[in-house]
């Protein structure tokens, strides 16, 4: 692949239509995307050069957290450039024609059956979990069942010719999953007062008591708000924990300089993945808690 059309190509893992597709198309409508069979196979591209970015969901606000991304991190030199928060609506879609009472089955991911389940039971119908939303769309277009739906997108529908019979057909509003975009070179922006920040990190912190308290301690003393934290087990022994941490500030902040210096001294391996603008969905839900 020459490198004129890696830099127009935005990776994502799923089918075509999955919500990191609907996601690259909201954000980089530019730029075109690439479905990948698994999420390594989304970031090595961009590793190798073969794409320019790639649109990798963390964490859902239903499912929780894609454990998965945070071993895969410390395997690559990628940076975040971005984040990008995508309202999930899961649709019940059918072949066109098809009326809701004439449905018996509906395919889908097991997480989505699960957030569209008092639906489901309120029409009778029997869910078939599958391996993913797009990819039930995708063969009910090709093997075409009577009677039988699927829950994924919208964009899901239009790519294969599928009629939606109800939208937001998930029991429950407000279901999200946040994005990282991740991109081979470092994008460190500029310090703009009116901007708010956020900073993704990884290290790592010896087995002794109170390691984490004093890693983290510069932060609650300089005032800098940490907005999350992940831990998980990055060695075969068991023994050494490993840590996500997304902070709002920016490095060139010098409250932000005295935390990260403090951090430094009692962590290891400390490495800043990136630091970008805050997506607004992170005030407009501040805002409606309020």
């Amino acid at each position: 692949m020459d490198t004129m059309t890696a830099n127009t190509i935005i990776a994502y893992q799923g089918h075509e239509g999955a919500y990191s597709h609907l996601a690259c198309r909201h954000v980089h409508p530019e730029l075109t995307p690439r479905a990948c069979e698994s999420f390594v196979e989304a970031m090595f591209m961009v590793e190798r050069g073969e794409a320019r970015l790639a649109m990798i969901p963390l964490e859902n606000s239903t499912a929780g957290r894609v454990e998965e991304i945070y071993r895969l991190m410390p395997k690559t030199r990628l940076h975040v450039i971005g984040e990008h928060f995508e309202p999930v609506n899961h649709c019940l879609l059918a072949l066109p024609g098809t009326r809701i009472e004439d449905l018996k089955t509906v395919s889908s991911h097991p997480q989505a059956l699960a957030q569209c389940a008092e639906n489901i039971r309120s029409l009778g119908i029997e869910p078939v979990a599958a391996l993913d939303t797009a990819g039930s769309a995708d063969e009910l277009s090709q093997k075409r069942t009577l009677g039988h739906g699927a829950i994924a997108s919208s964009l899901a529908a239009e790519l294969y010719g599928l009629e939606v019979l109800r939208e937001n057909f998930q029991d429950k509003t407000g279901n999200t999953t946040r994005f990282m975009i991740l991109s081979r070179d470092q994008m460190m922006p500029p310090l703009e007062k009116d901007v708010r920040y956020i900073t993704s990190l990884m290290f790592r912190v010896r087995n002794i008591p109170a390691a984490l308290y004093k890693a983290l301690g510069g932060f609650a003393t300089n005032g800098v708000n940490m907005v999350k934290l992940e831990s998980y087990m990055a060695s075969e022994t068991m023994t050494v924990s490993s840590f996500h941490l997304d902070i709002e500030g920016h490095p060139h902040e010098q409250a932000m300089k005295f935390a990260l210096q403090e951090l430094n001294f009692f962590a290891e391996e400390v490495r800043v993945i990136g630091t970008y603008a805050a997506h607004p969905f992170r005030f407009s839900h501040l805002s409606l808690e309020l």
